[in-house]
Protein backbone atom coordinates (compact mmCIF):
# COMPACT_ATOMS: atom_id res chain seq x y z
CA UNK A 1 0.00 0.00 0.00
CA UNK A 2 1.52 3.33 -1.03
CA UNK A 3 2.30 5.78 1.76
CA UNK A 4 0.30 8.93 1.93
CA UNK A 5 1.99 12.06 0.58
CA UNK A 6 3.34 14.49 3.17
CA UNK A 7 1.19 17.50 3.91
CA UNK A 8 2.30 21.03 3.12
CA UNK A 9 2.73 21.71 6.83
CA UNK A 10 5.05 18.74 7.25
CA UNK A 11 7.09 19.75 4.22
CA UNK A 12 7.36 23.33 5.46
CA UNK A 13 8.49 22.10 8.87
CA UNK A 14 11.15 19.89 7.30
CA UNK A 15 12.33 22.72 5.06
CA UNK A 16 12.56 25.04 8.05
CA UNK A 17 14.58 22.44 9.93
CA UNK A 18 16.86 21.93 6.93
CA UNK A 19 17.34 25.67 6.68
CA UNK A 20 18.37 25.80 10.33
CA UNK A 21 20.82 22.97 9.76
CA UNK A 22 22.38 24.63 6.71
CA UNK A 23 22.66 27.86 8.67
CA UNK A 24 24.43 25.95 11.44
CA UNK A 25 26.91 24.40 9.00
CA UNK A 26 27.56 27.80 7.48
CA UNK A 27 28.14 29.26 10.96
CA UNK A 28 30.72 26.60 11.84
CA UNK A 29 32.48 26.91 8.47
CA UNK A 30 32.76 30.66 8.94
CA UNK A 31 34.01 30.18 12.51
CA UNK A 32 36.81 27.91 11.30
CA UNK A 33 38.21 30.74 9.20
CA UNK A 34 37.79 33.54 11.73
CA UNK A 35 38.45 32.07 15.19
CA UNK A 36 42.16 31.58 15.72
CA UNK A 37 42.06 29.58 18.96
CA UNK A 38 41.21 25.92 18.56
CA UNK A 39 39.35 25.77 21.87
CA UNK A 40 37.06 28.58 20.74
CA UNK A 41 36.39 26.84 17.40
CA UNK A 42 35.47 23.52 18.97
CA UNK A 43 33.32 25.05 21.69
CA UNK A 44 31.48 27.14 19.09
CA UNK A 45 30.99 24.01 16.95
CA UNK A 46 29.56 22.14 19.93
CA UNK A 47 27.27 25.03 20.84
CA UNK A 48 25.91 25.30 17.31
CA UNK A 49 25.54 21.51 17.05
CA UNK A 50 23.45 21.37 20.21
CA UNK A 51 21.35 24.33 19.14
CA UNK A 52 20.79 22.86 15.68
CA UNK A 53 19.45 19.50 16.85
CA UNK A 54 17.88 20.71 20.09
CA UNK A 55 20.18 18.77 22.44
CA UNK A 56 21.19 19.61 26.01
CA UNK A 57 24.88 18.72 26.24
CA UNK A 58 27.85 17.74 24.13
CA UNK A 59 31.51 16.78 24.32
CA UNK A 60 34.53 16.19 22.15
CA UNK A 61 36.65 13.28 23.38
CA UNK A 62 40.13 13.00 21.86
CA UNK A 63 42.63 10.16 21.80
CA UNK A 64 45.95 10.82 23.57
CA UNK A 65 48.49 8.42 22.06
CA UNK A 66 51.08 9.09 24.78
CA UNK A 67 48.66 7.96 27.48
CA UNK A 68 46.66 5.54 25.30
CA UNK A 69 43.54 7.17 26.70
CA UNK A 70 40.42 8.92 25.44
CA UNK A 71 40.24 12.32 27.14
CA UNK A 72 37.29 14.68 27.50
CA UNK A 73 38.91 17.71 25.85
CA UNK A 74 35.93 20.01 25.20
CA UNK A 75 32.58 19.85 27.01
CA UNK A 76 29.50 22.06 26.76
CA UNK A 77 26.65 21.78 29.21
CA UNK A 78 25.79 21.38 32.88
CA UNK A 79 28.62 18.99 33.79
CA UNK A 80 31.41 20.59 31.78
CA UNK A 81 33.65 21.29 34.80
CA UNK A 82 33.31 17.72 36.08
CA UNK A 83 34.05 16.09 32.73
CA UNK A 84 36.95 18.08 31.24
CA UNK A 85 40.14 16.06 31.62
CA UNK A 86 38.35 12.82 32.51
CA UNK A 87 40.10 9.82 30.92
CA UNK A 88 38.63 6.65 29.44
CA UNK A 89 40.23 3.49 28.11
CA UNK A 90 40.09 3.39 24.27
CA UNK A 91 37.55 0.57 24.36
CA UNK A 92 35.49 1.88 27.28
CA UNK A 93 31.79 2.68 26.83
CA UNK A 94 30.00 3.78 23.69
CA UNK A 95 32.65 6.46 23.05
CA UNK A 96 35.36 3.78 23.06
CA UNK A 97 33.33 1.48 20.83
CA UNK A 98 32.74 4.20 18.23
CA UNK A 99 36.42 5.23 18.43
CA UNK A 100 37.46 1.64 17.76
CA UNK A 101 34.95 1.01 14.95
CA UNK A 102 35.04 4.45 13.34
CA UNK A 103 31.28 4.13 12.76
CA UNK A 104 28.63 6.66 13.85
CA UNK A 105 26.11 5.36 16.38
CA UNK A 106 22.66 6.62 17.35
CA UNK A 107 21.55 5.54 20.84
CA UNK A 108 17.80 6.12 21.24
CA UNK A 109 17.90 4.67 24.75
CA UNK A 110 21.42 4.33 26.20
CA UNK A 111 20.17 2.17 29.06
CA UNK A 112 19.55 -0.59 26.51
CA UNK A 113 23.05 -0.36 25.00
CA UNK A 114 25.19 -3.31 26.11
CA UNK A 115 28.42 -1.31 26.13
CA UNK A 116 27.02 1.78 27.86
CA UNK A 117 29.37 2.63 30.74
CA UNK A 118 27.54 4.01 33.77
CA UNK A 119 30.73 4.94 35.64
CA UNK A 120 30.90 8.39 34.07
CA UNK A 121 27.27 9.08 34.98
CA UNK A 122 27.90 7.90 38.54
CA UNK A 123 30.94 10.19 38.83
CA UNK A 124 29.03 13.23 37.57
CA UNK A 125 25.46 12.45 38.71
CA UNK A 126 24.36 12.91 35.10
CA UNK A 127 21.61 10.87 33.43
CA UNK A 128 21.90 10.22 29.68
CA UNK A 129 18.68 9.34 27.85
CA UNK A 130 19.64 9.37 24.20
CA UNK A 131 22.80 10.20 22.32
CA UNK A 132 24.57 10.46 18.96
CA UNK A 133 28.26 9.51 18.91
CA UNK A 134 30.16 10.70 15.83
CA UNK A 135 33.71 9.49 15.03
CA UNK A 136 36.15 12.32 14.31
CA UNK A 137 38.45 11.37 11.45
CA UNK A 138 41.52 13.08 10.05
CA UNK A 139 41.73 13.74 6.30
CA UNK A 140 43.84 10.55 6.12
CA UNK A 141 40.92 8.56 7.56
CA UNK A 142 42.44 7.98 11.01
CA UNK A 143 39.99 8.24 13.92
CA UNK A 144 41.32 10.87 16.32
CA UNK A 145 38.39 10.93 18.77
CA UNK A 146 34.60 11.19 18.98
CA UNK A 147 31.92 13.84 19.40
CA UNK A 148 28.91 13.03 21.57
CA UNK A 149 25.64 14.99 21.56
CA UNK A 150 23.28 14.04 24.38
CA UNK A 151 19.66 14.32 25.46
CA UNK A 152 17.55 15.77 22.68
CA UNK A 153 15.00 18.17 24.14
CA UNK A 154 12.01 16.53 22.44
CA UNK A 155 11.66 13.08 20.93
CA UNK A 156 14.51 11.14 19.37
CA UNK A 157 17.41 12.10 17.08
CA UNK A 158 16.09 11.73 13.52
CA UNK A 159 17.94 11.17 10.24
CA UNK A 160 18.27 14.92 9.58
CA UNK A 161 19.85 15.41 13.02
CA UNK A 162 22.31 12.62 12.38
CA UNK A 163 23.22 13.96 8.96
CA UNK A 164 23.99 17.46 10.20
CA UNK A 165 25.92 16.17 13.23
CA UNK A 166 28.03 14.02 10.93
CA UNK A 167 28.85 17.08 8.82
CA UNK A 168 29.63 19.20 11.87
CA UNK A 169 31.80 16.40 13.27
CA UNK A 170 33.77 16.43 10.04
CA UNK A 171 34.28 20.18 10.38
CA UNK A 172 35.52 19.77 13.95
CA UNK A 173 37.92 17.02 12.84
CA UNK A 174 39.31 19.33 10.13
CA UNK A 175 39.80 22.09 12.71
CA UNK A 176 41.62 19.70 15.05
CA UNK A 177 43.86 18.39 12.28
CA UNK A 178 44.62 21.92 11.07
CA UNK A 179 45.54 22.90 14.62
CA UNK A 180 47.87 19.91 14.89
CA UNK A 181 49.63 20.79 11.63
CA UNK A 182 49.86 24.43 12.72
CA UNK A 183 51.48 23.43 16.02
CA UNK A 184 53.97 21.21 14.19
CA UNK A 185 54.85 24.07 11.84
CA UNK A 186 55.10 26.44 14.79
CA UNK A 187 57.43 24.03 16.60
CA UNK A 188 59.59 23.76 13.50
CA UNK A 189 59.71 27.57 13.34
CA UNK A 190 60.74 27.72 17.01
CA UNK A 191 63.53 25.20 16.37
CA UNK A 192 64.72 27.25 13.39
CA UNK A 193 64.51 30.43 15.46
CA UNK A 194 66.58 28.90 18.27
CA UNK A 195 69.17 27.77 15.73
CA UNK A 196 69.38 31.28 14.28
CA UNK A 197 69.55 32.72 17.80
CA UNK A 198 72.43 30.46 18.80
CA UNK A 199 74.29 31.39 15.65
CA UNK A 200 73.66 35.12 16.12
CA UNK A 201 74.71 35.13 19.78
CA UNK A 202 77.89 33.25 18.90
CA UNK A 203 78.66 35.90 16.25
CA UNK A 204 77.95 38.74 18.69
CA UNK A 205 80.07 37.26 21.47
CA UNK A 206 83.12 36.32 19.34
CA UNK A 207 84.40 39.91 18.79
CA UNK A 208 83.80 40.71 22.45
CA UNK A 209 85.85 37.68 23.49
CA UNK A 210 88.58 38.57 21.01
CA UNK A 211 88.56 42.19 22.20
CA UNK A 212 88.81 41.13 25.83
CA UNK A 213 91.68 38.73 25.06
CA UNK A 214 93.51 41.43 23.09
CA UNK A 215 93.02 43.97 25.87
CA UNK A 216 94.29 41.48 28.44
CA UNK A 217 97.37 40.73 26.33
CA UNK A 218 98.19 44.46 25.92
CA UNK A 219 97.60 45.10 29.61
CA UNK A 220 99.84 42.17 30.62
CA UNK A 221 102.64 43.39 28.37
CA UNK A 222 102.25 46.93 29.74
CA UNK A 223 102.46 45.73 33.33
CA UNK A 224 105.60 43.70 32.59
CA UNK A 225 107.27 46.75 31.00
CA UNK A 226 106.24 49.00 33.90
CA UNK A 227 107.53 46.49 36.43
CA UNK A 228 110.88 46.50 34.66
CA UNK A 229 110.99 50.31 34.59
CA UNK A 230 109.90 50.73 38.19
CA UNK A 231 112.21 48.25 39.86
CA UNK A 232 114.19 49.67 42.75
CA UNK A 233 117.32 49.51 40.65
CA UNK A 234 115.96 51.46 37.67
CA UNK A 235 113.26 53.64 39.23
CA UNK A 236 115.37 56.66 40.21
CA UNK A 237 116.75 56.99 36.74
CA UNK A 238 113.78 55.76 34.66
CA UNK A 239 112.93 58.43 32.12
CA UNK A 240 109.30 59.57 32.31
CA UNK A 241 109.06 59.23 28.52
CA UNK A 242 109.74 55.50 28.79
CA UNK A 243 106.78 55.12 31.18
CA UNK A 244 104.46 57.00 28.82
CA UNK A 245 105.64 54.83 25.93
CA UNK A 246 104.88 51.72 27.97
CA UNK A 247 101.37 52.98 28.64
CA UNK A 248 100.74 54.22 25.11
CA UNK A 249 99.37 50.98 23.58
CA UNK A 250 97.07 50.45 26.55
CA UNK A 251 95.89 54.07 26.41
CA UNK A 252 95.06 53.79 22.68
CA UNK A 253 93.52 50.33 22.64
CA UNK A 254 91.61 50.42 25.92
CA UNK A 255 88.67 52.64 24.76
CA UNK A 256 88.36 50.81 21.44
CA UNK A 257 88.39 47.33 22.97
CA UNK A 258 86.02 48.38 25.74
CA UNK A 259 83.58 49.86 23.19
CA UNK A 260 83.71 46.62 21.22
CA UNK A 261 82.95 44.54 24.31
CA UNK A 262 80.08 46.82 25.31
CA UNK A 263 78.68 46.78 21.74
CA UNK A 264 78.72 42.99 21.78
CA UNK A 265 76.96 42.87 25.14
CA UNK A 266 74.37 45.39 23.93
CA UNK A 267 73.76 43.36 20.76
CA UNK A 268 73.12 40.22 22.82
CA UNK A 269 70.72 42.12 25.08
CA UNK A 270 68.81 43.44 22.07
CA UNK A 271 68.59 39.91 20.64
CA UNK A 272 67.20 38.68 23.95
CA UNK A 273 64.51 41.39 23.77
CA UNK A 274 63.55 40.02 20.34
CA UNK A 275 63.43 36.50 21.77
CA UNK A 276 61.17 37.64 24.60
CA UNK A 277 58.87 39.33 22.10
CA UNK A 278 58.80 36.22 19.92
CA UNK A 279 57.87 34.04 22.90
CA UNK A 280 54.97 36.41 23.56
CA UNK A 281 53.90 35.97 19.94
CA UNK A 282 55.22 39.31 18.68
CA UNK A 283 57.40 38.74 15.62
CA UNK A 284 59.35 41.81 14.61
CA UNK A 285 58.88 42.73 10.96
CA UNK A 286 61.74 44.24 8.94
CA UNK A 287 62.02 47.99 9.41
CA UNK A 288 63.17 49.61 6.17
CA UNK A 289 64.82 53.01 6.15
CA UNK A 290 66.51 54.94 3.34
CA UNK A 291 70.17 54.89 4.41
CA UNK A 292 73.79 54.19 3.53
CA UNK A 293 75.12 50.64 3.58
CA UNK A 294 78.74 51.77 4.05
CA UNK A 295 78.50 52.50 7.81
CA UNK A 296 76.90 49.10 8.37
CA UNK A 297 79.82 47.39 6.62
CA UNK A 298 82.31 49.42 8.68
CA UNK A 299 80.54 48.31 11.88
CA UNK A 300 80.98 44.71 10.73
CA UNK A 301 84.61 45.05 9.66
CA UNK A 302 85.84 46.75 12.83
CA UNK A 303 85.35 43.82 15.25
CA UNK A 304 86.11 41.19 12.61
CA UNK A 305 89.51 42.76 11.91
CA UNK A 306 90.52 41.45 15.34
CA UNK A 307 89.07 38.01 14.58
CA UNK A 308 91.03 38.02 11.33
CA UNK A 309 94.19 39.20 13.08
CA UNK A 310 93.95 36.27 15.49
CA UNK A 311 93.60 33.90 12.50
CA UNK A 312 96.37 35.79 10.61
CA UNK A 313 93.90 36.81 7.90
CA UNK A 314 93.77 40.43 6.69
CA UNK A 315 90.20 41.82 6.80
CA UNK A 316 89.33 45.11 5.09
CA UNK A 317 86.62 47.22 3.44
CA UNK A 318 87.33 48.76 0.01
CA UNK A 319 84.45 50.90 -1.29
CA UNK A 320 84.58 52.09 -4.89
CA UNK A 321 82.95 55.48 -5.33
CA UNK A 322 80.00 57.00 -3.56
CA UNK A 323 76.83 54.98 -3.07
CA UNK A 324 73.23 56.19 -3.01
CA UNK A 325 70.99 55.50 -0.04
CA UNK A 326 69.07 52.24 -0.22
CA UNK A 327 65.98 50.89 1.56
CA UNK A 328 67.18 48.44 4.17
CA UNK A 329 66.77 47.10 7.68
CA UNK A 330 70.20 47.86 9.12
CA UNK A 331 70.01 45.17 11.83
CA UNK A 332 69.19 42.43 9.35
CA UNK A 333 71.75 43.72 6.85
CA UNK A 334 74.38 43.80 9.61
CA UNK A 335 73.66 40.13 10.40
CA UNK A 336 73.91 39.14 6.73
CA UNK A 337 77.20 40.98 6.09
CA UNK A 338 78.63 39.73 9.39
CA UNK A 339 77.90 36.14 8.40
CA UNK A 340 79.41 36.63 4.93
CA UNK A 341 82.66 38.12 6.26
CA UNK A 342 82.92 35.81 9.27
CA UNK A 343 82.37 32.70 7.11
CA UNK A 344 84.99 33.97 4.65
CA UNK A 345 87.55 34.40 7.46
CA UNK A 346 86.97 30.82 8.60
CA UNK A 347 87.40 29.56 5.02
CA UNK A 348 90.66 31.46 4.46
CA UNK A 349 94.02 29.96 5.48
CA UNK A 350 96.77 31.82 7.35
CA UNK A 351 98.26 34.64 5.31
CA UNK A 352 95.16 35.15 3.20
CA UNK A 353 92.71 38.05 2.99
CA UNK A 354 89.02 38.86 3.10
CA UNK A 355 87.83 42.08 1.47
CA UNK A 356 84.36 43.62 1.43
CA UNK A 357 83.82 45.72 -1.69
CA UNK A 358 80.95 47.97 -2.77
CA UNK A 359 80.08 49.85 -5.93
CA UNK A 360 77.06 51.09 -7.89
CA UNK A 361 76.28 49.00 -10.96
CA UNK A 362 75.59 50.26 -14.44
CA UNK A 363 71.93 50.27 -15.50
CA UNK A 364 71.04 46.79 -16.71
CA UNK A 365 74.48 45.37 -15.87
CA UNK A 366 72.97 42.38 -14.12
CA UNK A 367 70.30 40.19 -15.70
CA UNK A 368 68.00 39.99 -12.65
CA UNK A 369 67.65 43.80 -12.83
CA UNK A 370 67.54 44.58 -16.58
CA UNK A 371 66.35 48.20 -16.22
CA UNK A 372 67.85 49.33 -12.94
CA UNK A 373 71.01 50.10 -11.04
CA UNK A 374 71.79 48.14 -7.89
CA UNK A 375 74.32 48.37 -5.07
CA UNK A 376 76.87 45.59 -5.55
CA UNK A 377 78.28 44.15 -2.32
CA UNK A 378 81.07 41.62 -2.77
CA UNK A 379 82.90 39.65 -0.11
CA UNK A 380 86.12 38.36 -1.71
CA UNK A 381 88.37 35.83 0.00
CA UNK A 382 91.57 34.04 -0.98
CA UNK A 383 90.39 30.85 0.70
CA UNK A 384 90.07 27.26 -0.36
CA UNK A 385 87.05 27.77 -2.63
CA UNK A 386 83.94 25.64 -2.82
CA UNK A 387 83.53 22.19 -4.35
CA UNK A 388 80.91 22.23 -7.16
CA UNK A 389 78.33 20.34 -5.08
CA UNK A 390 78.65 22.85 -2.21
CA UNK A 391 78.55 25.84 -4.57
CA UNK A 392 75.36 24.50 -6.21
CA UNK A 393 73.55 24.38 -2.85
CA UNK A 394 74.95 27.62 -1.42
CA UNK A 395 72.29 30.08 -0.25
CA UNK A 396 69.47 27.58 -0.65
CA UNK A 397 67.41 25.69 1.93
CA UNK A 398 69.72 22.73 1.29
CA UNK A 399 72.94 24.63 2.00
CA UNK A 400 75.75 22.57 3.52
CA UNK A 401 78.90 23.57 5.33
CA UNK A 402 82.50 22.59 4.54
CA UNK A 403 83.55 23.42 8.12
CA UNK A 404 83.84 20.65 10.73
CA UNK A 405 80.57 20.55 12.69
CA UNK A 406 79.21 23.33 10.46
CA UNK A 407 75.49 23.52 9.69
CA UNK A 408 75.33 25.93 6.75
CA UNK A 409 73.08 28.11 8.89
CA UNK A 410 75.12 31.25 8.17
CA UNK A 411 74.39 31.09 4.45
CA UNK A 412 70.70 30.48 5.16
CA UNK A 413 70.59 33.60 7.32
CA UNK A 414 72.21 35.59 4.50
CA UNK A 415 69.69 34.24 2.00
CA UNK A 416 66.74 35.08 4.27
CA UNK A 417 67.94 38.66 4.69
CA UNK A 418 68.63 39.15 0.98
CA UNK A 419 65.22 37.68 0.11
CA UNK A 420 63.56 40.21 2.42
CA UNK A 421 65.46 43.00 0.62
CA UNK A 422 64.53 41.64 -2.87
CA UNK A 423 68.26 41.15 -3.45
CA UNK A 424 69.96 38.43 -5.49
CA UNK A 425 73.06 36.42 -4.54
CA UNK A 426 75.71 35.22 -6.99
CA UNK A 427 78.61 32.90 -6.17
CA UNK A 428 81.94 32.78 -8.02
CA UNK A 429 84.22 30.12 -6.57
CA UNK A 430 87.05 27.91 -7.68
CA UNK A 431 88.71 25.31 -5.51
CA UNK A 432 92.14 26.45 -4.38
CA UNK A 433 91.65 30.02 -5.63
CA UNK A 434 89.02 31.55 -3.36
CA UNK A 435 85.43 32.70 -3.43
CA UNK A 436 83.48 35.86 -4.25
CA UNK A 437 79.96 36.22 -2.86
CA UNK A 438 78.11 38.96 -4.71
CA UNK A 439 74.89 40.51 -3.41
CA UNK A 440 72.87 42.68 -5.81
CA UNK A 441 70.74 44.97 -3.64
CA UNK A 442 67.98 47.14 -5.19
CA UNK A 443 67.94 50.80 -4.24
CA UNK A 444 64.25 50.67 -3.31
CA UNK A 445 62.38 47.95 -1.50
CA UNK A 446 59.16 46.61 -2.98
CA UNK A 447 56.86 44.43 -0.88
CA UNK A 448 56.30 41.00 -2.42
CA UNK A 449 53.63 38.50 -1.46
Amino acid sequence: MASEPETVEVLEARLAQRDRQLTSIHTITAALSTITKLADVVREALRVSLECVGAADGSVILYDANKDKLVFAYVTGAKADDLIGLELDPGQGIAGAVFKSGTLRVSDDVSKEADHDKKVEEQTSYVTRNMVTVPLKSPQGQTIGVMQVLNKDTGRFDDDDVEVLEILGGQIAIALESARLYEEARLAEVVRFIGNLSHDVKNMITPSQTGAETLQMIADETYVTLDQLLTAENCPGAPLDDIWVALDDLRVMYPEMLAMILDGADAVQQRMVEVSAAVKGIVSEPHFEHQQIGPVIERVIKPLELVGEKAEVAVSYAPSGELPDIDMDDKQMYNAIYNLVNNAIQATPTGGSVTAKTRLSETGEFEPFPDAQVVVLEVVDTGQGMPPEVKAKAFTDNAVSTKPMGTGLGTKIVKNVMDVHNAKIQVDSEEGKGTTIRCLIPLEHVDEE
